[in-house]
């Protein structure tokens, strides 16, 4: 779906603050290097749109930096400051989460914090316990913008599964009934993690202390329940659980291929696309837990050091205009959810989003269900290395 410009321009135009046409006036001419993860081919080219539409509404550019780990853009900034380039520096813009955005903040690495300023700020719920503004425990302290969401989802094929279980408990009796039809990737990739993590979350006798860094004996009271749980479970598992796919896309195509009936992914309109692209069957379909799921926002943020941190943060803006928002949302453009809290939106907004172009397996967000914030980051190596050490002989 392609917005007019001169809708996209008529959302923009009018700044929310008094002193956001300075800011403009300043960005004309920018070109903003966005530091972004280049591996997906969609993601690209919506920053190539970003860049078209900031380009004629603003005249400020964008040249997207591809990188193959954010740590690239990271490690570039600082070595930058040791050389003493306070001004004029190579990154003006970097996708980033979790330990890098904590890294830049314990440095004193980042510009703003600006987010506030930003005219479209007003459509996020800003509150300190939202996920816009919380990344992997640490406080966002407006010094990262969020631009899209990501959330953990589960995939099944709905000619063999009539009823998929609504709770990481219930994926025991599941399996029983249905044995060597589910697994997981292994935990020392990403989604193998995330996977573990879910079912900590929703069988951990306390939360709260999930948001916290991890002690022994934080760990051990909270995982007590997840072993157990493991163990019952792993019996049931594809293959006996002795071996495990690598990453997420080997556990789609074991689901393409009939071997197993339910996958995972932490992209709700993955299994449309992949039913689109002929890499799963139409019967696949998407389920979350019922108490939901986690959930976390990529952000960007403007290096202290920025060349273009106007032009960024016009950039920045610009990402959180519902019009924009909409367009990434689209599932023939991007697919990833919107950032934007919905009871802030205007009527024009709303009809935007539903507009949008539908599939039978592309969930609605209220389908989507709470979002569950992630575990602080020491969780997750010492999670995996307590399964590795439990179940990897």
């Amino acid at each position: 779906m392609k917005f007019p410009l001169v809708l996209v321009l008529s959302l923009l135009a009018t700044p929310a603050l008094a002193d956001w046409q300075q800011n403009l006036d300043a960005a004309r001419g920018q070109t903003v290097y966005w530091n972004a993860w280049g591996g997906d081919a969609r993601t690209n080219a919506f920053i190539a749109w970003v860049g078209e539409q900031t380009e004629a509404l603003y005249d400020v550019g964008v040249a997207q930096v591809k990188l193959t780990d954010t740590a690239e853009a990271v490690t570039r900034v600082i070595s930058e400051k040791a050389a003493g380039q306070d001004t004029g520096g190579s990154v003006d813009l970097i996708w980033i989460n979790g330990p890098n955005f904590l890294a830049m903040k314990e440095q004193g690495l980042l510009h703003g914090p600006f987010v506030n300023d930003l005219p479209n700020a007003r459509y996020l719920d800003l509150g300190p316990a939202s996920p816009a503004s919380v990344d992997f425990t640490v406080p966002v302290d407006g010094l990262e913008s969020p631009w899209r969401q990501a959330k953990f989802v589960f995939t099944y094929n709905s000619t063999r599964v009539a009823k998929p279980p609504r709770s990481m408990a219930a994926f025991v009796e599941w399996a029983a009934a249905n044995p060597g039809r589910f697994t997981h990737p292994d935990p020392s990739n990403f989604m193998g993690s995330t996977f573990l993590k879910q079912a900590l979350i929703e069988l951990a006798p306390d939360v709260s202390i999930l948001q916290k860094p991890v002690t022994d004996a934080g760990f051990d009271a909270a995982t007590a329940p997840l072993w157990d749980w493991y163990d019952a479970l792993r019996p049931n598992l594809w293959r006996g659980g002795e071996t495990y796919p690598e990453n997420q896309s080997v556990q789609q195509q074991l689901l393409n291929d009939g071997e197993v009936d339910i996958a995972m992914s932490f992209d709700p309109a993955s299994t449309a696309a992949a039913i689109a692209d002929g890499l799963l069957p139409d019967s696949a379909r998407v389920f979350v837990p019922e108490s939901g799921s986690i959930g976390n926002i990529s952000f960007v943020a403007i290096p202290y050091n920025a060349a273009n941190a106007e032009g960024a943060e016009v950039v920045a803006n610009f990402l959180l205009d519902p019009v924009t928002q909409a367009h990434m949302q689209n599932i023939e453009v991007l697919g990833s959810f919107s950032v934007l809290d919905p009871s802030r939106l205007d009527d024009a907004a709303k009809a935007a989003f539903a507009d949008l172009p539908t599939a039978p397996a592309l969930p609605t967000l209220a389908e989507l269900g709470p979002t569950l914030l992630e575990p602080h980051a020491s969780w997750m190596s010492r999670l995996t290395e307590e399964w590795a050490r439990r179940y990897i002989k």
